[in-house]
C-alpha cells in the first residue's frame, strides 16, 4: 500500500401575496417613478405562484417545455436520462435543431436541440480536425453529467457499483434540454474552450429559443470587455434568459472566483448528507475514516506493509513528485506487494485541502483521508519499522453531519475585477454528485479503465451550477414573466447559512465559512417560490453600472446595439444588487433604499473594534414581516 498527498425539494409552500419590489440606490425609474413604471414592475414580474415547485413535480405537472438547457462538453444522447418517453410534440416556439453529426448524435423529445461550435479552436490549433471534434457526442463525461443536473429525465434504479442507490432526476426533469458543445481536448497550449465558439454558442442559443442556459465552463477572471461568457450572458439577459455558472475550482485562495458579471448567476459547491466511506484500520488498531468509490476490495481483514510513495519512488524521479504519486514516479520492485499499486493506495490531504475528501472511483483498493488523519497516519508509518494497514470495502451512509460544508476546491471571493458585486451569489450540493455519464470512457477517464458506467460521481463546482439551473427553470416554468434578476434575488435572499447541527456553515478546515465562499448561502428551492420581496434589475441597470466602471461607447457597443447614453450620476454600488459589498470604507457610507412609496436608509459607519478587525467585516440586512425572512449578506473592506 502506497500513501499520495492529495492537493432536493421537501414540503410545498403555498402563498397567496405577491412579492414586494425593493430598489436599491439609483434606479431607471428614477425617484419619482410614473404609475405606468410601478405598474409594470408590479404586474409584469410578481405574479404570484399559485401552487408549489414541490408539489408540481411530484405529480409530474412542470410543464414539459419549461427549459432548455446547455452543456459545454456535449451529451451521451442514449442516456436513459435524455429519454424522451411521455413526451408530446416539440413545442413549435423552438427553434433549433441538431446538428450534423459525424458522431452520430440523434435528438429526440427531450432532447431538442445538440450543435457544437469548434471555427475559433479550429483557428487556433491550425491543423485538420478529425471526426472527434464533429461532433457533439460527449467524450469525456462533463456534459452528459451537467446537462441531466439541470434536466435530465427520472431514471430508477440509478447508482455506481451499487452504491448511491435511487432515482435519478434533474433540478427541472421533465425539462426539454438542449446541448451546445464548445469545448474540446486541449490540443495546443492547453485551452480548451475558446471566447468566439463561446460567443456563437450563445447566439445560437438565444436564437433557437431557450428559457436557461447552464454554462458550466470559466477560466481565470478577467474585465468584462474581455471575457466572452460575460459578453454572451448579457445579451441572453436581454433576452430574459437567466444564466447560471460556475464559480470556478480554484479555491480555497481568495479572489479566485470567476464568471463575477453582475448579470449571471454564479454558484460555489458545497457537500451533501451523504458519503462514501472506506476505513484504514492500522497495524497499531486505530482507524481512519476515508472516502472512496473502489469498485474492488481487499481480501477480508488482510493486512499488507505501509510504505509513502516518497520511499518507493524511481530513481530518476523526484521525492516531492512521488508522495503526490505523479506518473512514472514509483518503481515498481519498491512497491510490489505492500498497499501500493499492486494492492492499494492511500490519498492523503495537504493542509490547504483540510478535511474535504473526495469518494474517486478508484481501480483498486484506495480510500481519500482528511490532513488530521493523515498526520496520525504519516506518525504511524515513522513509529515502527513494519507498519501496515487495511483498507475496508466502501460502504453509502446517509445523514452526515455536519453538512452542507463548503468544498475546498469551490473559488473565493472577493471579485478581483468589481469588488462592490459579491461573488459567488449562491452555494449548492457540488461533491460526489451522481448524474448521466458517456459510455466512451471509464469513470476515471484513464485510458487503462475499461469499466463503463451509464452514471457517474463527480465534483466541481460543474456540478453545483446545474443544481441551481433545474431550480431557475422550474422557478420560471411556474412563473414565466419573472426577470432573470428577480430569480437570482428570490434564490439568493432566502438561502440559509447553517447546516444541519444548527450552526454556522464551515469550510474545509472546519473554521467558520464566510461570504466569500458562499455568497448568500446554501440554496433553499421551497423558500424562493415565496421570497416576501425581491430586488429586481434592468438591462439599463446593468448599462449603467457599466457606464460606472468608465466604459466608453466603444466598449458599450460590446453589450448594447444601439447606442447608450450613460447617466450623468451613477455609482457601482447604485446597482440593486441582492447583496452588498462595500469594497473600501474610510468612513461612512449611506444607502438609500427606494421603493414604490416608502423609503428608508442604511448607514456603514468604521469603529474603533472594527478597525482593528480583519480586513473584511461580515453583516447582513434582514427584512421579515413576521413569517418571511429576506437576507442580504454584507461584506465591508475597511483596510
Amino acid at each position: 500500500m502506497y500513501l499520495c498527498m492529495h492537493t432536493s425539494l421537501n414540503s410545498a409552500y403555498v402563498f397567496s401575496d405577491a412579492s414586494y419590489i425593493v430598489y436599491l440606490g439609483g434606479h431607471t425609474h428614477g425617484l419619482n417613478p410614473t404609475t405606468a413604471d410601478l405598474e409594470y414592475a408590479t404586474n409584469s414580474h410578481y405574479e404570484l405562484l399559485a401552487s408549489s415547485v414541490g408539489r408540481l413535480e411530484r405529480d409530474g405537472l412542470v410543464p414539459v417545455d419549461s427549459l432548455w438547457n446547455r452543456s459545454n462538453f456535449g451529451v451521451w444522447p442514449e442516456s436513459k436520462s435524455f429519454s424522451d418517453e411521455g413526451y408530446g410534440p416539440i413545442p413549435s416556439r423552438w427553434r433549433g435543431s441538431c446538428s450534423r453529426d459525424v458522431g452520430g448524435v440523434v435528438c429526440n423529445r427531450k432532447l431538442i436541440g445538440a450543435k457544437f461550435f469548434n471555427k475559433g479552436y479550429l483557428a487556433f490549433i491550425g491543423v485538420a480536425l478529425n471526426n472527434t471534434f464533429k461532433t457533439v457526442r460527449d467524450h469525456e463525461g462533463h456534459g452528459s453529467h451537467t446537462l441531466s443536473t439541470a434536466g435530465g429525465n427520472f431514471v430508477p434504479g440509478a447508482s455506481i457499483f451499487g452504491h448511491a442507490n435511487g432515482t435519478a432526476k434533474g433540478g427541472s426533469p421533465r425539462a426539454r434540454v438542449a446541448a451546445y458543445k464548445v469545448c474540446w481536448p486541449p490540443l495546443v497550449g492547453g485551452n480548451e474552450c475558446f471566447d468566439a465558439d463561446i460567443i456563437a454558442a450563445f447566439d445560437a442559443a438565444i436564437s433557437d429559443g431557450v428559457d436557461v442556459l447552464s454554462v458550466s465552463l470559466g477560466g481565470n477572471p478577467s474585465e468584462f470587455f474581455e471575457d466572452g461568457i460575460s459578453i454572451g450572458a448579457f445579451h441572453a439577459v436581454k433576452k430574459d434568459i437567466s444564466v447560471v455558472s460556475s464559480a470556478g475550482n480554484s479555491g480555497p485562495d481568495p479572489g479566485t472566483v470567476s464568471n463575477v458579471s453582475p448579470w449571471m448567476f454564479t454558484v460555489g459547491a458545497s457537500t451533501l448528507d451523504r458519503e462514501f466511506v472506506s476505513y484504514v484500520q492500522l497495524g497499531n488498531n486505530k482507524q481512519l475514516k476515508g472516502a472512496s468509490l473502489s469498485s474492488v476490495a481487499m481480501s477480508s481483514r488482510t493486512f499488507y506493509p505501509l510504505i509513502s510513495g516518497d520511499k518507493a519512488k524511481a530513481a530518476d524521479a523526484l521525492a516531492e513528485d512521488a508522495i503526490l504519486c505523479q506518473p512514472e514516479t514509483i518503481d515498481p520492485k519498491k512497491a510490489k506487494g505492500k498497499i501500493l499499486v499492486q494492492v492499494g493506495m492511500i490519498l492523503v490531504n495537504d493542509r490547504k485541502s483540510g478535511n474535504e475528501v473526495i469518494a474517486d472511483p478508484h481501480l483498486l483498493p484506495a480510500t481519500h483521508i482528511n490532513f488530521t488523519d493523515g498526520n496520525t497516519l504519516f506518525a504511524y508509518i515513522n513509529s515502527t519499522r513494519n507498519p501496515t494497514a487495511y483498507i475496508s470495502p466502501v460502504e453509502t451512509k446517509f445523514g452526515l453531519k455536519p453538512a452542507p460544508v463548503m468544498a475546498a476546491f469551490s473559488s473565493r471571493g472577493p471579485s478581483l475585477i468589481e469588488p462592490s458585486i459579491l461573488k459567488p451569489d449562491i452555494t449548492a450540493p457540488g461533491v460526489s454528485v451522481l448524474a448521466a455519464f458517456t459510455e466512451l470512457v471509464g469513470p476515471t477517464e484513464d485510458e487503462s479503465d475499461n469499466r463503463r458506467m451509464p452514471f457517474c460521481l463527480q465534483s466541481g463546482t460543474s456540478m453545483s451550477c446545474p443544481h441551481v439551473s433545474g431550480i431557475v427553470g422550474l422557478l420560471k416554468s411556474l412563473h414565466p414573466d419573472w426577470s432573470p434578476a428577480a430569480i437570482r434575488s428570490a434564490i439568493m435572499t432566502t438561502a440559509r447559512i447553517r447546516d444541519d447541527t444548527g450552526n454556522p456553515m464551515l469550510d474545509s478546515s472546519n473554521k467558520r465559512a464566510t461570504p466569500f465562499a458562499y455568497g448568500s448561502g446554501h440554496v433553499r428551492p421551497n423558500r424562493a417560490m415565496d421570497p416576501g420581496l425581491v430586488y429586481d434589475i434592468t438591462v439599463n441597470d446593468y448599462l449603467n453600472f457599466l457606464c460606472a466602471r468608465g466604459y466608453n461607447q466603444n466598449l458599450l457597443s460590446l453589450f448594447s446595439v444601439k447606442p447608450y447614453a450613460c447617466p450623468k450620476s451613477y455609482g457601482v454600488m447604485d446597482l440593486n444588487y441582492p447583496s452588498i459589498s462595500v469594497s473600501q470604507l474610510n468612513g461612512s457610507m449611506t444607502f438609500e433604499k427606494i421603493g414604490e412609496v416608502k423609503k428608508f436608509e442604511v448607514k456603514f459607519v468604521l469603529n474603533k473594534s472594527n478597525a482593528k478587525s480583519e480586513d473584511y467585516v461580515f453583516g447582513e440586512l434582514l427584512w421579515s414581516d413576521g413569517s418571511h425572512y429576506v437576507r442580504s449578506p454584507i461584506v465591508v473592506k475597511h483596510k
